[in-house]
């Protein structure tokens, strides 16, 4: 193995990037994990699931089940210094090391094209709020007929790529850590300055109190499933992006102080996602729990009708937008960082080749989902349309299976020894006891009811 890991630390120094510290990458992690899973699938999740009690389950699993598997993928990445294929064919050239490996690094790229088809709605509304068309986008229709008129779409899509291209054209230091250093205090600020002004508004405490204080009463297994759900989708667990960040780092980068920091951010911006949204929607509707619940539709259809109602309800759209926007594009320079990695380890091109395959591939899998509800809305798959089947493929079904085989990797191959010694190298593996028993006995049984539970939920037998 010492042999393996020189030769990766040689390939490292020719050419493969590196963040500058610790900072940088805690900072593009948190970008990665930070997108609209947080700001927009956590609020309307929590409100479904009992508010408080669904943010405590959250929580627990946060600090235990998410804990283990960014740590795990972070070690594998910077222990090996490859992408999730390469890291692991550094044990094996067998079928099952080239199955776990590539399914970690397919998914990233099935996601990244109709993922910047969501950031090109998000870039659209953030325009015509500067417009001043507040109250056209929140007229009824407005969405369905935005998402139906297929130039606009693809126009506002291909904009949004190519934001993205440029950055990851940049590199490491130059694109993706200096992009996150700016965006994320960004973020942060917007998020606070929308929050303060939606909790501040008349009857909106009512919708604090749900979301913040728990009713046991609320409790169920469905409980479990969905937080358990939205916090495996909403770390960037599965998606390679932490196998190819863990290369980026060196041995002084403290995997598990990181994995700490990432986890708190995360958080603190989920929490403030359903601040912001929660309590507006609450003072809004009176606590109308269908408007709570309004799932998907939240961001781009409830949302504009509070904004509309409010005395400065343009000001708030544009700084919501514009957080969503950093938010989006934040992850979406993830996915496509760790997309170009993958092809460069594997192909061994330069990275403005492997831009340009991805460019590619963004451009013709994401125009399918942009016009999917529009010129190409006769064409569906199992019943869904291209945006819903590739998020459904990735996110119920290869994420799990990609998180399933790091598990079986780590438990069967690598062993917690060689963890346990990567973890040590730059300080003591304070939670190593912790890390051990969640991941050989409650890690796999975790993933396997996500599987189970989103598949299901697909097929109408029960209700995510």
């Amino acid at each position: 193995m010492k042999k393996d890991t020189d030769g990766h630390k040689k390939h490292t120094a020719a050419g493969r990037g590196r963040f500058s510290g610790g900072i940088g990458y805690v900072l593009a992690v948190a970008g990665s994990a930070v997108g609209l899973g947080n700001i927009w699938r956590f609020p309307y999740l929590a409100a479904k699931y009992g508010g408080g009690m669904f943010l405590l389950v959250y929580l627990l699993l946060m600090v235990t089940f998410g804990y283990v598997l960014i740590v795990s993928e972070t070690a594998l990445g910077r222990m090996t210094r490859k992408s999730p294929a390469g890291a692991f064919h550094a044990f094996g050239k067998s079928l099952p090391f080239g199955f776990g490996g590539w399914i970690n690094a397919v998914v990233p790229m099935l996601i990244v094209p109709y993922y910047c088809v969501i950031g090109g709605w998000v870039l659209k509304y953030l325009f015509e709020y500067l417009r001043g068309s507040t109250q056209a986008l929140a007229g009824d229709g407005y969405f369905t007929g935005f998402i139906a008129s297929s130039g606009s779409v693809e126009f506002w899509f291909i904009l949004f790529s190519v934001c993205v291209f440029f950055v990851i054209l940049a590199g490491v230091k130059a694109g993706v850590e200096r992009v996150s250093k700016i965006m994320m205090p960004v973020l942060v600020v917007l998020a606070i300055f929308v929050t303060v002004y939606s909790v501040t508004r008349p009857g909106a405490w009512e919708g604090v109190k749900y979301f913040l204080i728990p009713n046991f009463e609320d409790f169920s297994w469905m409980t479990v499933v969905a937080a358990m759900g939205q916090m495996f989708y909403s770390l960037s667990i599965a998606m390679g992006v932490l196998y190819t960040y863990g290369s980026y780092i060196g041995k002084d980068v403290d995997i598990e102080k990181s994995t700490t920091q990432v986890e708190i951010f995360d958080t603190a911006i989920a929490l403030l996602a359903g601040m912001m949204i929660i309590p507006a929607v609450f003072a809004f509707s009176g606590g109308d729990m269908d408007a709570l619940q309004a799932g998907p539709s939240l961001a781009f259809i409830t949302l504009p009708k509070i904004f509309a109602s409010m005395g400065i309800g343009s000001m708030v759209g544009i700084a919501f937008f514009l957080m969503f926007l950093f938010a989006a594009l934040t992850s979406a320079i993830s996915l496509m960082e760790t997309s170009v990695s993958s092809l460069q380890d594997e192909l061994h091109l330069s990275r403005l080749k492997c831009c340009l395959i991805m460019g590619t591939v963004v451009i013709v899998a994401g125009s399918a989902s942009a016009l999917g509800y529009g010129a190409l809305d006769f064409v569906t798959i199992f019943g869904m349309a291209f945006l819903d089947f590739f998020d459904f493929l990735t996110n119920s079904v290869m994420m799990p299976l990609a998180a399933l085989s790091t598990c079986i990797l780590i438990i069967r191959v690598v062993g917690f020894d060689k963890i346990d010694r990567e973890m040590e190298c730059s300080s003591a593996f304070r939670r190593k006891k912790l890390y051990h028993f969640f991941l050989k006995y409650v890690a796999p049984v975790c993933i396997g009811i996500i599987l189970i539970s989103s598949i299901a939920n697909v097929l109408g037998i029960i209700s995510l």
